[in-house]
């Protein structure tokens, strides 16, 4: 089924049931780390007000998980995938601004990921973010190959994106 001509685009808080369909997305989104089928149920339980799923002509073709960092004003995004299907849309950006805007994002004053250095994708998606809402990015390494991944995963780079207070609930 090709999605890009469908007109009902649903962005939602995931439920427990939405969680094999997170798992098989993930899992067609190479290089995103595929975590177990239970870490995406318990993402979509317990932090759904911080996740969103987008539905296209019932499927789930859209994924973010994220959680506010604990005793911070921070929101962390750990993962952003968008099905083949729906590619092209603006999707990412959309679920983004739609997460930023919930009440539960209320009071954030930073959202932060992790990307490495050759994920132009992410990099690109998260600078247009950045520009879109008039925040400034900055990004330092973090998880560091050798020190934190035993040299078996690429360094992760810590991105901030400072949002400015008036914009941090358009969507």
């Amino acid at each position: 089924m090709h999605y890009k001509n469908e007109q009902k685009l649903e962005l939602r808080e995931p439920d427990m049931e939405d969680g094999a369909a997170i798992w098989e997305l993930i899992k067609s989104c190479k290089p995103l780390d595929v975590n177990s089928m239970y870490c995406n149920l318990v993402q979509a339980d317990h932090f759904s007000d911080t996740c969103v799923v987008a539905e296209l002509g019932g499927d789930i073709v859209g994924w973010i998980s994220g959680h506010i960092v604990p005793g911070e004003e921070a929101l962390f995004v750990w993962q952003v995938a968008v099905s083949p299907k729906a590619r092209g849309l603006g999707l990412a950006k959309r679920m983004l601004d739609h997460l930023v805007a919930r009440d539960a994002c209320n009071g954030i004053e930073e959202l932060r990921t992790t990307i490495t250095e050759d994920n132009d994708a992410s990099w690109a998606l998260f600078k247009s973010f950045a520009r879109s809402r008039g925040g400034e990015l900055d990004d330092e390494p973090h998880y560091i190959s050798e020190e934190h991944f035993d040299g078996r995963h690429d360094t992760e780079h810590m991105v901030t994106i400072k949002l400015k207070p008036t914009l941090r609930r358009v969507a």
